[in-house]
């Protein structure tokens, strides 16, 4: 495991900018115990900041609000990756998107590689749109338009 940087390396920006598969930790609002979701709307403005949007129901924003202390977990060049840093709400709803969203954006404190020692990830888990693939498109497009403008 190398020490931790402070920005995500270019490398692992492509990984984050469409329809990624992000593990997101918050802490609980009520009880502070760690709470993991799966998200994929994900974009990576820059090394420093990245930007996710959920339901704007979501325990995740409560969480956000109350700690907003985060971690952000993915997969790409073959290992796995923990992003630490400070989430907050940039927009609330998220504007021209059909769905009530909100947008987090986390500054980016600390990036480490996560896999355990001598190992490397050979095959990345893929996850499939289980609802009709050209409405999953268009939403996808409207949700992303949205956050890069937030």
């Amino acid at each position: 495991m190398a020490d931790p940087v402070n920005a995500l390396p270019e490398s692992l920006l492509p990984k984050l900018r469409h329809n990624a598969f992000v593990f997101l930790t918050t802490l609980d609002a009520d009880t502070g115990a760690p709470q993991m979701n799966a998200v994929s709307w994900v974009h990576a403005v820059s090394p420093e900041r990245i930007r996710i949007a959920v339901d704007r129901r979501s325990r995740i924003v409560a969480n956000v609000q109350s700690r907003p202390d985060v971690a952000a977990s993915f997969f790409g060049d073959n290992s796995f990756h923990t992003v630490n840093g400070t989430a907050r709400i940039i927009a609330d709803p998220l504007e021209d998107v059909p769905l009530k969203l909100a947008c987090l954006e986390i500054e980016v404190a600390a990036v480490r590689d996560a896999m355990f020692y001598g190992s490397r990830v050979s095959v990345e888990p893929e996850y499939e749109k289980t609802y009709d693939q050209r409405a999953a498109d268009k939403l996808d497009g409207q949700v992303f338009d949205a956050m890069t403008k937030a």
